[in-house]
């Protein structure tokens, strides 16, 4: 892990095949100009991939976090965060979640260097599918209804938002309960949208045999939105096509926290997916709970992100891993004026950790901020399929 001086802060993941994983977060001072703050970013993108002697080729997915996505969007569509190197295509998904403390644009990205043959191709509109060896990535980004002059409600985005992805799974093999793995759910006004959204989600899961008693998803819902005026509802997925049951399982620490089954939430709280070198755990949004569902610390940021955090250790040492082998966090808060307080915090714990702090309310108004990132750890399994 490292982070550069006043620039991108990155963490890899090498396993003895030679394929090597790379999380990037770039941001960007807050008093420049769009324009700067995007030439800014992509200047020190480059820096970073430079340290890590990266071709363009390699980068899998990039998510870039806007201020205003209906006046920025078409500008940074623009910039090299998202163009595509020759003949590779990369998922982009652009979010509005605000940078703070103040920034307009801020970058997470992702790389795969492998020293075999990696395949990548669209797999449809907003779909990108990786191919290497018997395993099929499948990474779909701004699955939205792109309205811009009808409105329609939460529960049909939804619906077509899943749908999308679906239709996309079925066409190359695969289906969502065996093969999505993460999905990300952007909210617009999520304390009025967020209930109709759940609710069109649970029908929607149980047509498709993701029930109480079988699993569901590990997930994020969150305040957030596209670019589309009248969208209230964004999403982007991963899923993995030829994965074997074998390599799934769930995370969870009940003397810590609960099932989200019991208070009648459709998620995972994280998911383990095991390969012959490595495991990687996708927590879910975490935040300040307990093991009967309730808040804890209402009012007290910093208590509810230690609480936060101490959820997040729970559910890693659950799957034979720690916080330590988280590779970047995504920190979520209500009220941007606790970014001071949560940024000193997190910079003192975890000062090599890459984390962007966006702004995000979180499905309950009592919860102040919320945490979900990737971890990676080595992992000896050779009966399990390669990365």
């Amino acid at each position: 892990m490292a982070r550069l001086v006043d620039g991108p802060a990155f963490c890899s993941f090498r396993g003895p095949s030679g394929n090597a994983e790379h999380y990037i977060t770039v941001e960007a001072r807050g008093d420049f100009s769009l324009p700067r703050q995007l030439d800014s970013i992509s200047q020190r993108y480059a820096e970073a991939l430079q340290t890590l002697r990266l071709p363009p080729e390699s980068a899998i997915f990039r998510r870039v976090y806007l201020s205003d996505a209906a006046n920025q969007a078409a500008l940074v569509r623009q910039s090299s965060l998202c163009q595509e190197p020759f003949d590779s295509p990369v998922a982009v998904s652009l979010v509005q979640q605000p940078p703070l403390p103040g920034g307009k644009v801020a970058l997470l990205a992702y790389h795969l260097e492998s020293p075999t043959r990696v395949s990548k191709r669209h797999g449809g509109r907003g779909h990108v599918l990786v191919e290497q060896g018997d395993l099929g990535h499948l990474w779909s980004t701004q699955l939205c209804a792109g309205n811009t002059d009808r409105p329609s409600d939460a529960a049909e985005q939804t619906r077509d938002v899943f749908d999308r992805l679906i239709d996309t799974l079925a066409a190359n093999g695969g289906n969502l309960a065996e093969n999505c793995v993460r999905t990300w759910l952007y909210v617009k006004d999520v304390d009025v949208f967020y209930q109709d959204m759940v609710a069109a989600r649970t029908a929607l899961f149980e047509r498709h045999g993701l029930t109480r008693d079988t699993h569901y998803l590990a997930s994020t819902g969150i305040e957030g939105a596209c670019s589309h005026r009248y969208d209230v509802v964004l999403m982007d997925a991963y899923s993995i096509l030829g994965l074997r049951a074998e390599q799934v399982s769930y995370l969870n620490d009940f003397g810590r926290l609960c099932a989200t089954k019991d208070y009648n939430a459709t998620f995972e709280r994280g998911t383990r997916i095991a390969y012959a070198d490595r495991a990687h755990y996708f927590i879910s949004g975490t935040a300040s709970i307990d093991a009967t569902g309730k808040v804890v610390h209402p009012g007290d940021v910093q208590r509810q992100l230690e609480r936060a955090l101490e959820n997040v250790d729970a559910l890693l040492h659950s799957g034979e891993a720690q916080l330590d082998d988280m590779t970047h966090s995504i920190v979520y808060l209500r009220d941007p004026s606790d970014q001071p307080k949560v940024e000193a915090y997190l910079a003192e714990r975890f000062p090599e950790v890459p984390r962007l702090v966006v702004r995000g309310a979180v499905c309950r108004p009592e919860w102040l901020v919320e945490v979900e990132g990737v971890a990676v750890a080595a992992r000896d399994a050779p009966g399990l399929p390669a990365f």
